[in-house]
């Protein structure tokens, strides 16, 4: 998430460059582009200023699957995912400042593996996995305060496995197992 600055057009965030860099690749990797086109589209990427000529390098790819990425964002508030829900391949979590709460002890996990990417501000978040999860957390980044997670032992085979990366400003995430 860019935030734009008075006066100058918003910038183009790195996330965003990485994630055109994948969908290019993938693009060509189901021939939808040829390598010719895959070089070219690449530059424009990596050297956009501007969104238009950004977006341009993006034209007339496929969609992305809908059900492997999704992104929960908001500016300040709460976010708060509870109960059955889909986890998706890859969930993005972005807040300026807020709480943040994901509960995933009744998730259904459509993949053996999750990757959760935190981008918050300020605020605290907290996330129960389930108690069988495997949680890796070596790819997040805290800035003010420490990360509270005690890892535990998977009572039975065949969890989930959640990665966890990202940055964190000035609150605290919290990590626990569910109890049931």
């Amino acid at each position: 998430m860019t935030i734009p600055s008075a006066g100058r057009p918003p910038l183009i965030s790195e996330d965003d460059r990485d994630t055109a860099v994948r969908r290019l690749q993938e693009a060509y990797g189901e021939g939808h582009i040829s390598h010719e086109e895959l070089e070219t589209r690449l530059h424009q990427v990596l050297t956009a200023t501007t969104h238009s000529e950004f977006a341009s390098a993006l034209h007339s790819l496929p969609e992305e699957d809908a059900g492997t990425t999704s992104t929960i964002a908001a500016a300040g508030g709460r976010i708060k995912r509870r109960g059955a829900w889909r986890v998706p391949r890859t969930l993005k979590v972005v807040s300026a400042f807020g709480k943040v709460r994901l509960d995933l002890s009744r998730a259904v996990f459509e993949h053996p593996a999750a990757d959760i990417e935190l981008q918050l501000g300020t605020g605290k978040a907290a996330i129960t996995v389930p108690r069988d999860a495997v949680v890796d957390v070596e790819g997040l980044h805290t800035g003010w305060k420490d990360l509270l997670y005690k890892p535990r032992q998977p009572s039975r085979p065949g969890g989930p496995t959640i990665r966890i990366t990202g940055a964190m400003g000035f609150g605290r995430l919290k990590i626990r197992h569910a109890r049931r």
